[in-house]
């Protein structure tokens, strides 16, 4: 057998639907033999979109993403892909062609060590040297990309191992069992709760990736405890249950702080380091019990009094079936806390000025969106606002990233997830910059017959950055530009464009494009000026005294 054929067969055999890429002359021997796969190409229109595409796929599907790309500058174009997959924790191949390795026939023209480049933001990275290996290594990798915690991985195949025969062999996809906790750690975790006075829950993104919901949701009804989540991790609870206290979308002096900051135990479940702290530990302060897939990275600001390591799930199902004295605690300062923030987050949300403030368009996509629908985040000030105003009613339905937080990653994500989820509703929202950087994915979009709503918040400027400018005294400088006319440009990729005029004529086209099929490119000012005044407020309004 051809040993592109062999890749394929080894592709199907671990349940690949797609790989998303651009084959270039080093991949034709593995595109022919795709040819006849029941695997799907899906052809982008750059390597950076096929592996936001491929990670998003691993982030929701929790199977390993493919991705496809020629050698040198095709290849160095999934850096940053792969690093989104790595620190956001999503499984993803990468698979990139070389040239000849037994015999070079161009010199060094066009090559680039792609296995040392990535070596540092993959788990696994190797060139096959032998179509024989092809199996064992494409099984190894999908192994290692799926395995807590998840990320990337990547293999090169060059062009003349691609073509040489090998023996037909396949690797049998075996699954395992994560252990569960240690019982002495589970009783450890019972008597710390049982004996708090006002412990708080918080909910990270490993709890968000294996779908740990119902394990959850039954502890919080059986104890009571108040929770709240990070970024990541929003959604894994239903966030209307009266429990929900919000979501840590800033460092600290929020409302939200005011509950961490007087609790005096944290059960921190899928904690992971990747994304910004929603609190620092201080010595003799508030006490940790770390529930994870595997221990606490300790330093500083992080060090649990117990790990608590196995299956998340299991271990709730344990830590809650066990507890039984409940009277130590007093849990009613922390109702007090979200009223507060209940009020602090409806402020704006009914204010129609136009240009759009951020926190109306958060509270009108709420509105407009059902409850499975999909919201995906470009990288911008914007992304604050949805963390902590947008209220997610089932896991993975905001695709916001707070581990690379690259730009770029919006519209090929949700391409992605309309791509997988064709009867959901998708909506991307970008800021004007990060549009930019992948904006010819419209193409991709509307060549396959997506219906999908794209939301470009048009403030001619890197918006994040020209806030944190202002907000260090610095003078606007370096940051404004300028933009094509987003609707006759949409209109150019076979799209539909708008330009909505008012509050009422954002909702009513966002209301059509919803149920109209087609890509619908969304093109709405927005005001940021408000940004400083609203977290001054917070600030002076915000007291742990409540």
């Amino acid at each position: 057998m051809k040993a592109s054929d062999l890749f394929i067969k080894a592709l199907e055999n671990e349940g690949v639907e797609y790989i998303f890429g651009i084959p270039g002359e080093e991949n034709l021997d593995f595109l022919n033999s795709l040819r006849h796969s029941t695997i799907k190409l899906v052809l982008t229109r750059h390597e950076q979109g096929a592996g936001f595409m491929a990670a998003t796929y691993g982030r929701l599907t929790g199977k390993p993403g493919v991705c496809l790309s020629t050698l040198g500058p095709g290849a160095t174009n999934f850096t940053t892909p792969a690093a989104y997959a790595q620190l956001g924790a999503m499984p993803m191949m990468m698979i990139t062609g070389q040239k000849p390795i037994k015999k070079s026939k161009q010199g060094r023209f066009q090559i680039v060590d792609i296995v040392d480049l990535l070596r540092p933001i993959t788990k696994y990275t190797r060139q096959i040297v032998n179509g024989n290996n092809i199996p064992s290594m494409v099984r190894e990798a999908f192994r290692l990309a799926m395995e807590e915690r998840p990320g990337a991985v990547h293999l090169e195949l060059p062009e003349d191992i691609a073509a040489e025969e090998c023996t037909e062999r396949i690797f049998e996809v075996v699954g395992h069992r994560r252990p569960d906790a240690d019982t002495l750690a589970i009783q450890n975790a019972v008597k710390m709760i049982e004996q708090a006075k006002m412990p708080l829950l918080l909910i990270g993104a490993g709890a968000n990736r294996k779908r740990t919901e119902k394990a959850l949701s039954i502890f919080i009804d059986k104890t009571g405890i108040p929770f709240f989540d990070t970024q990541m991790g929003k959604g894994v609870v239903d966030e209307r249950h009266p429990k929900f206290l919000g979501t840590a979308a800033l460092s600290k002096d929020d409302f939200l702080h005011c509950a961490i900051s007087r609790a005096d135990l944290i059960i921190n479940v899928g904690h992971d380091v990747i994304e910004k702290p929603p609190f620092f530990m201080e010595e003799g302060g508030t006490k940790v019990i770390h529930i994870n897939f595997f221990p606490a990275e300790v330093d500083e600001v992080y060090f649990p009094q117990l790990n608590v390591i196995g299956d998340i799930a299991t271990s709730i199902e344990l830590i809650g079936s066990s507890i039984r004295e409940t009277g130590n605690w007093d849990l009613s300062y922390f109702q007090r806390v979200k009223d507060e923030v209940e009020l602090h987050l409806s402020k704006y949300s009914k204010d129609i000025r136009f240009p759009i403030l951020p926190q109306r368009l958060v509270h009108i996509i709420r509105e407009e969106l059902t409850d499975d629908g999909i919201v995906t985040l470009d990288n911008g000030v914007y992304k604050i606002w949805f963390a902590r105003n947008y209220k997610c009613y089932q896991h993975n339905t905001l695709l916001l990233d707070n581990a690379l937080a690259t730009m770029g990653a919006g519209l090929p994500s949700a391409i992605l997830a309309k791509l997988i989820n064709p009867d959901k509703k998708v909506i991307s929202v970008c800021g004007d910059g990060g549009f930019m950087m992948n904006s010819q994915e419209l193409e991709t979009a509307v060549r396959l017959g997506l219906n999908l709503v794209v939301i470009i918040l048009n403030d001619s400027a890197y918006g994040m950055i020209k806030w944190k400018q202002e907000g260090m005294g610095f003078d606007n400088f370096g940051l404004d530009y300028k933009n094509p006319d987003f609707v006759k440009y949409a209109k150019s990729y076979g799209a539909k464009g708008y330009r909505p005029k008012s509050d009422e004529d954002f909702r009513k086209i966002l209301t059509k494009c919803l149920h109209k099929d087609g890509v619908h490119v969304i093109d709405l000012a927005v005001d940021y000026s408000l940004n400083h005044s609203i977290l001054n407020i917070l600030l002076k309004e915000k007291t742990c005294i409540l």
